[in-house]
Formats: C-alpha cells, sequence, structure tokens
C-alpha cells in the first residue's frame, strides 16, 4: 500500500499556499491524502512563528505525537515554513539546535524553499484558488518575523503567475486571491535584481531606474510580456521615487482573464499603494471591492517606533483617496495593541483612528516578543498582559461585534473599565 501524508498547517494565506505545493510535492512521489493524523504515515506540521502561542500549538501537537510514537504507533514527523526558516537564518546554528531539542520527535526539519512549484498545487477549494506572486519582505518593521522566517523579498516570474491564474480559469475556478506579504511590491527584483533593491531603497535623491538593467539604461525601460510592453509603476514616498512595481499591471492582466469572477490580494503595505493601483481597481469590476489594509497602530510615536513608513494622518488621506474613486469599497486591517511603550493615549488614538476609518473586519494581536527583530532587541515588552487583553477586547467589541462608528467611543467606553491609573 502506498504511503499517505497529511498536513497539519498553522498561519496565514502564504501557509496555506506552501502547504498546497506540499501536498502535490508528496503526491508527485506516490504519496496519498490520509483523513486525519491518527492515519498518516508521515504528518507534515507547516509553522507560524508570528506569535509566541502559533509556536506553543506545535510544541503541544509534537509532544502529543512524541507520546503516540512512545505508545508505539510508526510513522515520520516533517516540521516545515516558518520556524525552520528563521532557524536556517540564525547563522550561529543555535536556533535549529533549540528546535532539536524542544521537538526530539522531529525526524526532519524541512525548509520551505525546497518546496517548489514544479507541480501544480493541491488545491483544497474547487472554486477559490491562492496564487503566490511573492515570498520574503524587506521592510523590517521592527516587530515582525517575516524577514527572518521567510527572507528577502523575490517575486515569481510574471508569466508563470500568469499561467498557474490561466489554467485555474480554465478548470473553473472563479475566484483567485494573489498572496504576498507585501504584494505592492511585486516586481521590483525582477526589475532591479534583489540585491539592488535593499540597497538602494532608502538613499535620498536617488531614482531606482539610475543602475543597469538587463544591459539596457534602466530608466525608462518597458517590461514586456505577451508581445505587449508596460512601463513598470514608480511608487513614491517621502517625496522621492522609492522602488518600482509591476503590481498593478500584474493585477489588471489576471483581472482580464475570461472566467474569473473575483480577483483578490493580500496583502499591501499602505506606504506603496500607488495611485495607479487605485486606479486599476476602480476600473476594473472583477477585482474585490474589500481592501485588506495593515495599519498597526493609529499613533504616530508608535508607527515610527513599528517602522511603520506612514502616519495616521497619511493612513486616513489614503483610505479617504481608496473611498473616493472605488464606490462601494470596504476596509479591514491589521492592529497589534500594546506594542513596548504603548500608553492609553496612544491606544485612544487608535481607538480614535478606527471609528474614523469604520473597518469591517480587525485582525487585532496582542504584542508577542519575537526573537531576532529590531523591537526584541530595542525594546522593553513592558505592556502588562491584564493591559493588552483589556485593549484588544475594546477594539474586538468596537470593531469586529459592535461594528461601531464615529461619535459612539464616549458612550462604549462607559461600560469598560480601565484597570489601570
Amino acid at each position: 500500500m502506498p504511503q499517505t501524508y497529511f498536513i497539519q498547517t498553522f498561519g496565514c494565506a502564504a501557509n496555506e499556499a506552501d502547504s498546497e505545493r506540499i501536498a502535490a510535492a508528496y503526491q508527485a512521489r506516490g504519496y496519498q491524502p490520509a483523513d486525519s493524523l491518527a492515519a498518516a504515515d508521515n504528518i507534515v506540521i507547516n509553522t507560524c512563528m508570528i506569535r509566541q502561542k502559533a509556536e506553543d500549538r506545535v510544541y503541544g501537537l509534537v509532544y502529543n505525537l512524541s507520546q503516540e510514537k512512545k505508545n508505539g504507533r510508526k510513522f515520520k514527523i516533517v516540521v516545515t515554513g516558518c520556524m525552520v526558516g528563521m532557524a536556517l537564518r540564525q547563522k550561529t546554528g543555535k536556533m535549529l539546535m533549540l528546535l532539536r531539542q524542544k521537538m526530539p520527535a522531529v525526524d526532519e526539519f524541512l525548509p520551505i524553499e525546497e518546496v517548489g512549484f514544479d507541480h501544480a498545487p493541491v488545491r483544497t477549494d474547487s472554486i477559490h484558488a491562492w496564487v503566490p506572486i511573492t515570498n520574503g519582505c524587506n521592510n523590517f518593521c521592527t516587530f515582525c518575523v517575516v524577514p527572518f522566517t521567510r527572507g528577502r523579498e523575490t517575486s515569481r516570474p510574471f508569466a508563470d503567475i500568469m499561467l498557474e491564474c490561466q489554467s485555474l480559469a480554465l478548470q473553473g475556478y472563479k475566484s483567485i486571491t494573489l498572496v504576498g506579504q507585501n504584494v505592492n511590491s511585486y516586481g521590483a527584483d525582477i526589475l532591479l535584481g534583489e540585491n539592488n533593491v535593499q540597497v538602494l531603497r532608502d538613499i535620498p535623491d536617488k531614482k531606482y531606474f539610475s543602475s543597469q538593467l538587463n544591459n539596457k539604461q534602466a530608466d525608462g525601460v518597458c517590461f514586456s510580456y505577451d508581445k505587449k510592453s508596460f512601463l513598470p509603476i514608480y511608487i513614491k514616498h517621502l517625496g522621492r521615487l522609492r522602488i518600482p512595481t509591476l503590481f498593478p499591471i500584474l493585477l489588471q492582466e489576471v483581472s482580464a482573464i475570461a472566467g474569473l469572477v473575483t480577483i483578490d490580494f493580500i496583502s499591501s503595505n499602505p506606504w506603496d499603494f500607488s495611485d495607479e493601483l487605485i486606479a486599476t481597481i476602480a476600473s476594473n469590476p472583477t477585482i474585490s471591492r474589500h481592501i485588506h489594509l495593515p495599519v498597526q497602530s493609529g499613533d504616530n510615536t508608535v508607527l515610527r517606533k513599528m517602522n511603520r513608513w506612514y502616519t495616521r494622518e497619511e493612513y486616513l488621506q489614503l483610505v479617504d483617496k481608496i473611498r473616493s474613486h472605488i464606490s462601494g469599497v470596504t476596509i479591514s486591517t491589521d492592529i497589534i495593541v500594546g506594542f513596548c511603550g504603548e500608553t492609553e493615549a496612544q491606544f485612544q488614538n487608535t481607538v480614535d483612528l478606527a471609528l474614523h476609518v469604520g473597518f469591517v473586519k480587525a485582525y487585532i494581536a496582542m504584542y508577542s516578543d519575537r526573537p531576532m527583530t529590531a523591537a526584541h532587541q530595542a525594546y522593553q515588552d513592558d505592556v502588562p498582559q491584564a493591559v493588552k487583553k483589556y485593549r484588544w477586547q475594546i477594539l474586538e467589541d468596537l470593531i469586529n461585534k459592535s461594528n461601531l462608528r464615529l461619535g459612539t467611543y464616549k458612550r462604549f467606553t462607559k461600560a469598560h473599565a480601565v484597570p489601570y491609573a
């Protein structure tokens, strides 16, 4: 009988997409999917490290599986995903050694990079599909481990993405979501070379197209696909041209594929949301009218400490611009409460911003200190857990349960006692 596998996925949409590729790799080797953990000969755990709680769930699962091994059950445990990615990028090897010590029952630590795009993903849905377009991130928000778990931002080839989307449409898929840590910067490394993006992005008074590209002068160079030529979109930030991007072009081309009804994307950073991207969404009805736009905090001091490259005022201006051009748009977000040193007044600024925007959904997280991040090295995780929980509950009730709007906060907070002076 053929060997069986079961994949347990923790984390975000990128992890879900990775698990579909892992399944394809196993099936290409003759393995068959198992119905449950208990029935599998090979258990693959695709891990997340965004918060300590996500790590603890992995450790708990591996411990329970190790007890089954001790009781005589024969199977293999493979751990992959973000925990392995960070461990392998930690140059001293101490983190990988620590993983082995904490999870001695694991048979293999698999780098996700070893699972390529050689086989069509095994989809878990017959109507909707995840389509990865980038991996990794160059932005280095101080709280975030993604640059360490997934490395530098790399873009999939434009033609490969288009081929996958066209194939999905032919198979009857109606909805796709383009996935990346920051989809807005898709293609910068294709146009400039991976190493040049990180080197040049923060140099004042520089245009990114000041270097050579494909043996041609990069200024004004066109990008070609399917016998068509496109001028890359420059993203402007802080009064200068930051990076070129192909994302509005990619979104335009994908939206033109016959048979696709809804095109979505996740996630997008506010500082890379160009006017061209807004115009592309507005002019293409197949592109979703829901935008996920992480804000993280509504206080400028906290945003600076987080290394988020915008102010609350700039975020609100962007929201106004999006709403003025895209009819019927709704906006969701990510918010972190209890970031290092966050005061009650700074939290109230986040509440105020949430009320002004009127988010239809917020993924709210209590700050979790993560190894290797700048916040771990520079700041103290000094907001008490009880205060984090209180602030989380305020926003959870305000946005996700009550769905309140501007002018209601004073009435709302009368029922909530601040847990400290």
